[in-house]
């Protein structure tokens, strides 16, 4: 098992920053893919941001150039830097851990933090 605990988020201001961080305990060794997810109500969680162990991070096009996502494996802590933040950045922010066992595979999340831009 993995377990995930979210810190950062809150109210910004459009065009502000907001850091979301996120520590892993438990299975972490055998974490492949690290990464944040948001959800609106009423509509489906969709990928922000991952980054695997050895491979570079990967963006939603919608957060390109706007957001960083950094991951720490000695700590097991992934953290993403929200910049230049929009109204409809605003969702729920999840984080993500993706876990490799051989042939098996599982998603493990945090309980969801609250982003709120404010226009």
């Amino acid at each position: 098992q993995v377990q995930l605990v979210e810190s950062g988020g809150g109210l910004a201001q459009t065009g502000g920053s907001l850091t979301l961080s996120c520590a892993a305990s438990g299975n972490v060794r055998n974490i492949a893919i690290m990464g944040w997810y948001r959800q609106d109500p009423g509509k489906e969680r969709e990928l922000v941001a991952e980054v695997p162990r050895l491979a570079r991070p990967k963006y939603a096009d919608s957060v390109k150039g706007r957001f960083n996502i950094s991951r720490d494996n000695a700590k097991s802590t992934v953290t993403l830097q929200m910049n230049d933040l929009k109204p409809e950045d605003t969702a729920v922010y999840y984080c993500n851990a993706h876990v490799r066992v051989l042939d098996d595979s599982h998603d493990w999340w945090g309980r969801g933090i609250q982003v709120t831009v404010d226009s």
